[in-house]
């Protein structure tokens, strides 16, 4: 049984009218789970991280001006939601799930968090989104387990991921692969130890190509030990935000070769949601059940 991490915080943020970040989906995407087969079981509820434990990783001057609301506006406006308290609660909260999710994966051997990959956030500021970059925790924190020498954080939101690049950018124990819209934000790429940037316009069967091929190479030339997923789904061509046209079987395609490659290279895997803009969340919620699909989790 597929372990869960799932908290109603992730929902529970309020936002102005018409704001572009479809904060519904995480519940919609829970309740539609336990619709379709999912039981209550499987879902483990994460605790808030702390600052003081963000700190250690990256700049205690941003954590404490984030936690605190004290941030330039310029900075709040980067990241692009406005502060709150309950901001900082769920931003908090989410991490702590994608740690739980990579801890639970590397004991069970697959696990996924019900929101994640907060990839633009560096250690010195907030960008898309992104606040405190989960993904490069999740990392850190599988690399504390006997046998796991190396993670590699396999990207595939339809937005680069330049947090996560810049910040393992000296590691040679954690490696970063995104295949992304080379036409998309950020504007300013940074440098991914394997980057595959994809035109406007491309269909299944090239974005399939291209990432089992980055898989196949990632898997063979880096061995890894782990695999920490972004299973963005705003590469589907229903989105408002990604300017790919992947069906919702290409979607499924994507997230089976990519579960399957890792199950075959016999590595633990801890998959996120990552990113998915569409209005419709009943339609969104449909492409990002395809990872559950692919996981076992639901027929």
């Amino acid at each position: 049984m597929v372990p869960l991490v799932f908290h109603p915080i992730y929902s529970q943020l309020s936002l102005p009218v018409r704001h572009r970040f479809p904060i519904q989906k995480y519940q919609a995407l829970r309740d539609a789970m336990i619709s379709a087969g999912a039981v209550q079981q499987q879902f483990h509820q994460p605790q808030p991280l702390v600052a003081e434990q963000l700190k250690k990783v990256f700049s205690p001057a941003y954590i404490d001006g984030l936690v605190s609301g004290t941030l330039d506006p310029k900075a709040m406006r980067r990241i692009g939601f406005p502060w709150s308290e309950q901001l900082i609660a769920r931003t908090l909260t989410a991490a702590g799930g994608t740690v739980l999710a990579a801890q639970l994966a590397v004991e069970q051997g697959m696990a996924i968090n019900l929101t994640g990959g907060y990839h633009h956030a560096f250690a010195h500021f907030g960008s898309g989104f992104c606040m405190v970059n989960d993904l490069y925790l999740a990392a850190l924190k599988m690399l504390t387990y006997p046998g796991i020498d190396r993670v590699l954080v396999f990207d595939l939101d339809v937005h680069q991921g330049d947090g996560t690049a810049q910040l393992a950018q000296h590691r040679q124990d954690i490696v970063t692969v995104s295949v992304h819209g080379e036409k998309n934000f950020p504007h300013r790429k940074q440098r991914s130890d394997l980057d595959f940037g994809l035109a406007k316009g491309t269909q299944d069967e090239e974005y399939l190509d291209t990432v089992e091929h980055a898989l196949d190479l990632a898997l063979r030339y880096y061995a890894p030990d782990a695999v920490i997923y972004d299973a963005g789904v705003d590469v589907h061509c229903n989105d408002d935000l990604g300017h790919l046209e992947l069906t919702t079987a290409g979607v499924f395609a994507r997230d089976c070769r990519v579960l399957d490659g890792c199950k075959q290279a016999g590595i633990p895997v801890v998959a996120v949601i990552g990113g998915g803009y569409q209005r419709d969340i009943a339609a969104l919620v449909d492409v990002h059940l395809q990872l559950f699909r692919a996981a076992g989790v639901i027929p």
